[in-house]
């Protein structure tokens, strides 16, 4: 079964609420977790002005479907109508921080709603982070089905 358009670009997104962001977690540097945080919160609640925040104006994904999007084509297709997802876990992850860049991957399953129909869908991801200016942005993300 095709996964709603929605889906495939979110299940290479929404990959850090309960695990690798939480503000209090001790492999991140204080301000990335906040940063880390703060993105996941805005996923989560479909919140436009936190997405434009959080990704850089050049950020790329690389989603599921092997397609890629702009910042704008995401963002746009997270805020729209009956897409939601859900809080999860992220398992198995992985944290490397260096200078003034970092990379937080992991394995998450969530579900939720595209285009007004549910969808569940297993993800390994990595999002790669970077700090410019004194703020934490995501600027790639790339994410993989696991069946």
């Amino acid at each position: 079964m095709k996964a709603p358009r929605f889906a495939a670009a979110m299940g290479s997104m929404l990959l850090l609420v309960a695990g690798l962001a939480q503000a209090g977690n001790p492999k991140l540097p204080p301000d990335l977790a906040k940063a880390a945080a703060d993105y996941d919160r805005a996923q989560v609640h479909s919140d436009r002005v936190g997405l434009e925040k959080a990704l850089a104006d050049d950020w790329v994904l690389a989603n599921s479907a092997g397609k890629t999007q702009t910042k704008q084509e995401f963002i746009a297709e997270s805020v729209a109508p009956g897409s939601s997802v859900e809080p999860y876990t992220v398992q198995d992850e992985t944290i490397r921080v260096w200078g003034d860049g970092a990379t937080l991957a992991g394995l998450v399953d969530f579900k939720g709603t595209s285009e007004g129909k549910p969808f569940q869908v297993r993800m390994r991801f990595v999002d790669v982070w970077r700090k410019k200016d004194g703020r934490w942005q995501v600027v790639y993300t790339q994410a993989a089905r696991v069946p």
